[in-house]
């Protein structure tokens, strides 16, 4: 069962969140230690970290289409998001999943290598994805544009003083070089997408036949699509209306 297979994968990361501390002996201890530290227990929490990302996106995505509906929209959009006590507490859930999902990733990139050694390793390029040898470079790239985003987007209409959203958003998209960076880096995070969607079902063990697997395969190949081109769509489109 699909649910089973889940909740096998899960309850050794929340079990001792419900559980007596005292009660739990030092071996207990021990091996929940060892499970969070081994591949698996890498996988899981990278699963976890990127399926809560991967919802962040599509929330990021449904704002950004207010700017379709003009200025007063947009601002109002999010301003409701800055004043939602929830999505307020989210932001730092955000961070710390983000944080988690890059250390965990960096993490099993290394142990892998020296696991494979370079033969194995070049061995295995010609049977797996594109995506999957490249997450590594594809997630550093993504990285260097969150931090040019953040500088960009959230500090200036966070923190500075300025009159709309609205405006800070256009301005910067009639900027051709960072309209460049911009729809390239989502085509970036579309290959980092292209195989992290499947992956994370795959590590949390939802994907345990070719039936499911395939429905899998192809939500996902609409999502990274659905957020790669909405994305895009919306900087391209602002950048050319200036004309």
């Amino acid at each position: 069962m699909i649910q089973r297979n889940f909740l096998l994968k899960l309850k050794y990361f929340f079990k001792y969140l419900y559980e007596d501390r005292n009660s739990i002996s030092s071996s207990t201890r021990m091996n929940q230690y060892h499970l969070i530290q081994s591949s698996v227990g890498k996988k899981v929490i990278m699963a976890i970290t990127g399926i809560f990302l991967m919802s962040f996106l599509s929330l990021h995505l449904s704002v950004n289409l207010f700017l379709f509906y003009g200025e007063e929209a947009f601002n109002e959009a999010v301003s409701f998001m800055r004043r939602n006590a929830i999505i307020r507490i989210l932001e730092y859930v955000l961070a710390l999943g983000f944080i988690v999902h890059i250390l965990f990733g960096i993490r099993l990139h290394i142990k892998n290598r020296k696991l494979k050694g370079e033969e194995d390793y070049a061995v295995q390029k010609s049977i797996s994805s594109f995506g999957s040898r490249t997450m590594i470079y594809t997630g550093f790239l993504i990285l260097c544009f969150l931090v040019l985003h953040l500088m960009n987007f959230m500090i200036p209409m966070k923190y500075s003083n300025h009159n709309s959203d609205y405006n800070v958003v256009v301005t910067l998209f009639k900027n051709p070089i960072y309209t460049f960076v911009y729809v390239f880096s989502f085509f970036i995070l579309g290959i980092h997408l292209s195989h992290g969607f499947q992956s994370s079902f795959q590590s949390l063990g939802l994907s345990t036949n070719k039936k499911r697997l395939y429905w899998i395969q192809k939500l996902g190949c609409f999502y990274f699509w659905l957020i790669c081109s909405g994305f895009s769509i919306i900087a391209i489109w602002f950048f050319f209306i200036q004309w």
